[in-house]
């Protein structure tokens, strides 16, 4: 059975999704308190339990971590940007963990940035080594990673677009509400991750809505080829894309190619001005939830409500 590990500003706490105990563990990171299993099964197996509504929670995952993500890796993405399914590699980009935010806090937009979009994700959390040159499959998934948990990689677009630059557009403070629990998985709750379903929603309305079966590059590949040239350490988190419905949409191809003969200063001015019209980008006062579920609740890492304010 699955264990909820959830963070307050003064403890660690486990149990289900609507109870939990406090863990005697004096760690102040997720890699220490999952070096402390024994606290953690205790405190789950614990009758001494409060609600979990009465928690102000913090994300699960404490930083600095390396927060490492996978781009256009559902097939409906990768058609919503324009690509190819059958052709575009896989990419992964690194965010700064100072980004990592709470399950209900703010995201909070710069000051400079225009179009700020969404991204719900599976977050992998690693358990524990991987060095250089680690295969990893499907029947050791489970010896790497010890649990998922609900991601939110927001973007940027203008300055990940017009700079070609990721890392600071996905990088700001605030940009990856994580959480609201760190589901550790048990051998067989790994098989009900192919029912998982991401659902995000602005304000109530639907935007992102797609299961697993839509992901190019499971959990077990990635890893394995995120662990050529990059080692993970306990505590890291891999976000593993995003489905189609995001902010950001390719335009037309008569338009596409027309760009392609304008100037880039001019291509990027034109750009901006019409993506500054497309009311889906997040705006002041909305509010952003996203949830990762199977269908059944068998399998549940919760929901996180956050509201966007403008700096």
């Amino acid at each position: 059975m699955s264990i909820s590990i959830y963070r307050t500003s003064d403890a660690w706490w486990a149990g289900t999704a609507e109870a939990v105990a406090q863990i005697d563990t004096t760690a102040s990171t997720t890699a220490q308190l999952l070096a402390d299993r024994a606290a953690i099964d205790a405190a789950a197996t614990s009758s001494e339990t409060v609600a979990v509504t009465i928690l102000d929670l913090l994300a699960p995952v404490t930083d600095p971590c390396r927060v490492v993500a996978q781009m256009t890796n559902f097939v409906s993405h990768v058609e919503d940007t324009g690509g190819n399914p059958k052709t575009v590699p896989l990419t992964f980009f690194r965010k700064a963990s100072g980004s990592i935010t709470d399950p209900l806090g703010d995201i909070v937009k710069p000051a400079h940035v225009r179009l700020l979009d969404y991204e719900v994700e599976i977050g992998l959390v690693i358990g524990r080594d991987v060095p250089v040159g680690t295969t990893i499959t499907a029947d050791n998934l489970a010896d790497y990673v010890c649990g998922l948990v609900v991601t939110d990689d927001v973007s940027a677009r203008d300055v990940q677009l017009t700079k070609t630059q990721f890392y600071e557009a996905k990088s700001y403070p605030t940009f990856t509400p994580l959480g609201p629990r760190l589901v550790l998985l048990d051998p067989a709750d790994w098989a009900q991750l192919d029912l998982l379903r991401l659902t995000l929603s602005v304000n109530g309305e639907t935007r992102q809505d797609q299961s697993i079966a839509d992901m190019m590059v499971r959990p077990a590949r990635a890893l394995t080829l995120l662990a050529r040239f990059q080692t993970l350490d306990p505590g890291d988190v891999l976000l593993t894309g995003t489905p189609g419905g995001t902010a950001l949409k390719a335009p037309p191809k008569p338009i596409e190619l027309a760009g392609a003969l304008i100037p880039p200063h001019l291509k990027w001015r034109v750009f901006l001005r019409g993506q500054s019209r497309n009311p889906r980008y997040l705006a002041d006062g909305d509010i952003v939830t996203a949830r990762i579920a199977t269908s059944d609740g068998a399998l549940d890492l919760g929901t996180q409500r956050t509201p966007v304010r403008h700096a």
